[in-house]
């Protein structure tokens, strides 16, 4: 029987979710806690990686079992076991074949700056002094993004995939008080993408490039013509989307 284990973590600690041979990841120790619990080897599937000090709000994986569980009980004993930095909300039943990665149809990311500086937010926000940020500007780039599909300069050199296409489907900077947030969603990402974008964009917010620079960055399809990536502790998955049909109790 396969399950879907919806968790939120923050990175700080980790070398992303993926298992690594020599650092810590969020995917190893949930791993290591239901082989606790079940006392035999068990390996969940996510949805997609995080990379180093990246944050999730809200990441599935899949798991399988081969009789029911007490998803409440389990619930209780998974979070009595991980660090108080990874949280299991929820644990659902779906159907045998679905699948946290493949099935998923979009994705949501926020990259959180804090314009000033405010020690409680060091590892969660990238934090700039410069507020003569051009956030119009940038906006109008990141509009630009919807025109695209093939997203190779943003991806991480060298990037093994079979496609750089991705579909995104928003793309807007939003303002709060000090608090600025780009919130991305496309139906897949590449490594490094977001961080990529967000650097880029702020070149155009600095001034350092034109709506028509950036234009062509995207063109080139050469990572080394967009900007610096942004750090890492400033981006959160906030989202990931299912068809309903695969969840059992839905």
């Amino acid at each position: 029987m396969r399950y879907f284990i919806e968790l939120s973590y923050k990175g700080t600690n980790y070398h992303g979710w993926q298992l690594q041979p020599n650092a810590i990841s969020i995917q190893e120790l949930i791993n290591n806690a239901f082989t606790t619990i079940f006392r035999t080897e068990i390996n969940v599937v996510g949805a997609g990686r995080t990379d180093t000090g990246v944050h999730a709000e809200r990441l599935f994986a899949h798991v399988d079992f081969d009789d029911e569980i007490d998803i409440k009980d389990i619930i209780y004993r998974l979070n009595s076991l991980l660090p108080n930095d990874i949280v299991i909300n929820n644990i659902s039943k779906v159907s045998k074949n679905a699948h946290a990665r493949f099935d998923a149809t979009s994705r949501s990311y926020e990259y959180r700056i804090f314009l000033g500086r405010n020690p409680f937010l060091t590892e969660t926000t990238w934090q700039l002094t410069n507020k003569k940020l051009n956030i119009i500007k940038m906006n109008e780039a990141a509009k630009i993004l919807l025109n695209y599909t093939n997203f190779k300069s943003f991806a991480r050199a060298n990037s093994n995939v079979k496609t750089y296409n991705c579909e995104i489907k928003k793309a807007v900077w939003i303002v709060t008080d000090k608090m600025l947030t780009f919130h991305i969603t496309a139906d897949r990402f590449l490594r490094n993408m977001v961080r990529a974008i967000v650097g880029t964009l702020l070149d155009v917010g600095n001034n350092k490039i034109t709506l028509e620079d950036f234009k062509q960055i995207i063109e080139s399809r050469d990572r080394c013509n967009a900007g610096t990536s942004a750090p890492s502790q400033g981006l959160f998955l906030t989202s990931v989307t299912y068809p309903k049909t695969i969840f059992m109790n839905e």
